[in-house]
């Protein structure tokens, strides 16, 4: 994903594109931001009710989502008001950023687990 995020951004400001609007990706990440949000929470709220260490931790992926939802309504918004064409590919760059930086914390978590669990 990460890859695909970068390599489009490169080609839209190499090739000079733009969006034709970026409407859609206002009023979605809204949305998503708001409802991120409630599930932050109660995610957060029933793991440590429950002691759950995973519940905790999705939680904070969901976090992650709401990040990645504010960066498209920056990146949205700022081409709507502005109508500088490449700050949507900037923040699609800076979405794919975040998503790389994301996988690679998993990997090395699942990485450390079995590392763990092999030496038991």
């Amino acid at each position: 994903m990460a890859i695909g995020l970068f390599l489009t951004s490169f080609l839209n400001i190499y090739f000079g594109r733009k969006p034709e609007t970026t409407l859609v990706g206002i009023i979605v990440s809204i949305i998503s931001i708001a409802t991120m949000a409630i599930l932050f929470r109660a995610k957060v709220n029933v793991g440590k009710k429950l002691g759950s260490d995973a519940i905790v931790a999705d939680a904070h992926c969901t976090r992650a989502c709401m990040y990645l939802s504010l960066v498209l309504l920056l990146s949205s918004a700022g081409y709507e008001l502005l109508g500088f064409g490449f700050i949507d590919s900037i923040g699609a760059a800076g979405i794919g950023y975040h998503a790389l930086r994301e996988g690679k914390e998993a990997l090395e978590k699942r990485v450390r687990r079995k590392l763990k669990q092999s030496r038991f």
